[in-house]
C-alpha cells in the first residue's frame, strides 16, 4: 500500500484527485493540505511514502516545502 499526502490549495483539484484515485486499492490517501506550511506538518506527522505537491500555494509555495520536507525526513 503506497501511502499518499495531497498538498494543493485547490479545493476542486483537491476532490479531482481524490476521485481518480479512489479506484486504485494501491494507494491510501492518509492526508490533504491546502498550503505548504500545512503540507510539511502534516508530512512530519504521517510520514507518507509519497507527497503530490502543488508548486504556487500560499503561505509557504510547494519548492520551500518540499525542500523542508526532504530536509526533514
Amino acid at each position: 500500500m503506497i501511502e499518499l499526502l495531497i498538498c494543493d490549495d485547490s479545493p476542486e483539484a483537491r476532490a479531482a484527485l481524490r476521485t481518480m484515485l479512489a479506484d486504485h486499492e494501491e494507494i491510501a490517501l492518509v492526508g490533504e493540505a491546502e498550503n505548504g506550511e500545512e503540507g510539511v506538518e502534516l508530512a512530519l506527522s504521517l510520514q507518507p511514502d509519497v507527497v503530490l505537491m502543488d508548486l504556487h500555494m500560499p503561505i509557504v509555495d510547494g519548492v520551500d516545502a518540499t525542500r523542508r520536507i526532504a530536509k526533514l525526513l
